[in-house]
């Protein structure tokens, strides 16, 4: 079974992720990850990323393409997987078509986690993390016991750079604009699945999975 999950930043695509991963036991496949590991591990490709994270651009297809296709090609994706966040242009859509019909495969099922900007904007915006044990708050849906202090270790709390609200509206347009072709280009090809973003995670996931069994993929 090969998916694909896409929806907006703060849209609850890795928690949708890895709870699939759970259920139907194949791997999540997540671009927002393997990036970070990228800048992490001071990589040459994670070195060019980091440019266009820090300001909320999207990363150019060149440098997830080439991230992407290395872990598919790992023992564990062989059988199937979750691509979390990928492919967000239609460049990389039709380069992931292609890698896979070279290996005989296709992508199943697309699914886009559907959520108002507004939403996305209260969910982001409000993340807190601590600076130092990098514990994650919200300061509408998980607030701190203490004001702008950890609940575990009592560091000092801020606001990543990425959630300010200025820069989470940016990445939203970038998200309309480059992201909004590929569902177009799913859609034609009745791969598409639109999925209710709102509500408790338990709820969304139930919906993907009633997705996922009208579409006839589970594995």
């Amino acid at each position: 079974m090969r998916l694909v999950l896409l929806g907006p930043p703060g849209a609850g695509k890795g928690t949708q992720a890895r709870m699939l991963e759970h259920k139907y036991g194949i791997p999540q496949v997540a671009s927002g990850d393997l990036l970070r590991a990228a800048v992490r591990d001071r990589t040459s490709v994670g070195a060019e990323a980091r440019r266009y994270m820090d300001r909320g651009a999207l990363v150019p297809d060149e440098l997830v393409l080439r991230l992407i296709e290395e872990r598919l090609s790992r023992t564990d994706a062989q059988t199937g997987f979750i691509l979390d966040g990928f492919p967000r242009t239609i460049r990389q859509a039709e380069a992931l078509d292609g890698a896979l019909t070279r290996r005989s495969e296709r992508i199943k099922l697309v699914l886009a986690i559907m959520l108002s900007d507004d939403e996305i904007v209260k969910r982001i915006s409000g993340r807190r993390t601590c600076k130092n044990c990098g514990a994650m708050f919200h300061t509408i849906f998980d607030p701190p016991r203490n004001f702008n202090l950890c609940n575990h270790c009592n560091g000092e709390l801020y606001q990543r750079e990425d959630d300010a609200e200025d820069t989470v509206r940016m990445r939203l347009e970038v998200y309309a604009s480059e992201t909004g072709p590929v569902l177009e280009y799913y859609e034609r090809a009745g791969r598409l699945a639109r999925i209710d973003g709102t509500g408790r995670a338990e709820e969304v996931q139930s919906r993907i999975v009633a997705a996922i069994e009208r579409a006839g993929v589970a594995a």
